[in-house]
């Protein structure tokens, strides 16, 4: 075989995402892109913020020497003084930059630290639904998914999060706001889990880590306050990226930042740093760096994507979808009218509709749909919407 079989048997349950989006591409070229309604990714549509192209044009009318060399394999020195002094302000803790390490995008962030922190063989905790990469970033590290189902509203289930977790357990990993359900996890289930996950550490007799997932961490809908989980659990590490925020997905510019007050805190830095060189990113990328420092409370026009949330989530609901109201980030996830995800997408596709279907996250009998997307793209799908439902006896009366 040429390829490793580890990739071999990867790929034969690779993303969905991607599938559906391939086969998207397809029916644009047949049909034009203004008749087919694409939701099968979350490719933010919303333009980075005047402040970033203004500083952007600043930068490249004023280089600076030097500004596309190497630098410290955990990013520029000045850029993690600033996230680490708005880290300071929304927690009450003492980050310094020390505790920052630039990276990547989040994706990369998240590869980081599972090869920092995982031996073969270990268990990583994480909540389903989940974003169908995570567990292929989890194996790139050689260590084990171990899924656990959400209550029906997706929230955290903690009794089988503390039933999922022993010996060979190395870490949680959370994502909120969640993609695929747009779910943030309250104060109260962080402050619970928290204390669970300090029970279970003096337990087993290891410390549990905390991998906060918050790449959509400044979408977020109806004046609700993100919770802080470094408050509630000083093992915390937060992989963060600004592809959402201030729509740069295709820069791949993120950061980690681990609780000050984490035991062992210099050798988790320093495993950090050597993972992120030696995975072969040497750095984040320099010219963002530089943009996204000064941008650490500002973002893109978070209205527009709650808009449009609200646009989809009425007539869904109002054609009889059953579907969880989203918090946060651009995706609804609704519950597919028959148990068959994958036959309900191929219905929907054949509407010209691009969805993917639930089983991609860990939750069959759903489906995902990306917000992202112009106004005229969700008017446009929702006659198809409509009909399906019709055609299942979903419509209220």
């Amino acid at each position: 075989m040429a390829i490793s079989r580890k990739v071999k048997n990867a790929l034969n349950g690779a993303s969905w995402v991607r599938r559906m989006f391939e086969e998207g591409e397809e029916l644009k070229k047949r049909y034009g892109d203004e008749n087919v309604f694409d939701f099968s990714i979350g490719n933010p549509n919303l333009e980075p913020p005047a402040s970033l192209k203004k500083a952007l044009k600043e930068l490249a009318d004023n280089p600076i020497t030097g500004m596309h060399r190497y630098m410290s394999n955990s990013g520029y020195s000045e850029t993690r003084k600033a996230i680490a002094e708005y880290l300071n302000e929304e927690s009450g803790l003492t980050f310094g930059e020390n505790h920052v390490v630039m990276t990547v995008g989040a994706a990369g962030g998240l590869n980081v630290v599972l090869k920092a922190i995982l031996d073969e063989g270990d268990e990583v905790v994480v909540p389903s639904p989940y974003f169908m990469e995570f567990k292929f970033y989890i194996e790139n590290s050689g260590g084990v998914i171990r899924l656990v189902d959400s209550h029906e509203d997706f929230s955290l289930n903690l009794k089988a999060i503390e039933k999922a977790i022993h010996a060979k357990t190395k870490a949680v990993l959370i994502n909120s706001p969640n993609n695929p359900t747009g779910v943030i996890y309250d104060e109260d289930s962080l402050n619970k889990l928290g204390k669970l996950l300090e029970a279970k550490s003096q337990e087993i007799g290891k410390t549990i880590h905390l991998i906060t997932d918050e790449a959509y961490r400044r979408i977020v809908y109806d004046n609700i306050k993100l919770p802080i989980a470094f408050k509630y659990y000083p093992h915390t590490i937060r992989v963060t990226s600004h592809s959402k925020d201030l729509s740069l997905p295709g820069e791949r510019i993120g950061y980690i930042a681990v609780n000050p007050v984490c035991e062992e805190i210099d050798d988790m830095m320093a495993a950090i740093v050597f993972a992120n060189r030696t995975l072969g990113f040497v750095n984040a990328p320099a010219l963002m760096q530089r943009l996204v420092a000064p941008l650490q409370r500002n973002s893109v026009n978070i209205r527009e994507y709650g808009e449009k949330r609200d646009l989809f989530y009425n007539a869904l609901r109002e054609f009889g979808y059953q579907v969880v109201k989203p918090q946060g980030a651009f995706y609804l996830f609704p519950k597919a009218p028959i148990e068959d995800d994958v036959l309900f997408v191929k219905q929907l596709q054949a509407k010209r509709i691009l969805t993917v279907p639930g089983r991609g996250f860990g939750k069959p009998g759903h489906f995902r749909i990306a917000y992202a997307v112009e106004k005229k793209t969700i008017e446009g799908a929702l006659p198809g919407f409509k009909e399906i439902a019709d055609q299942y006896g979903m419509r209220k009366g």
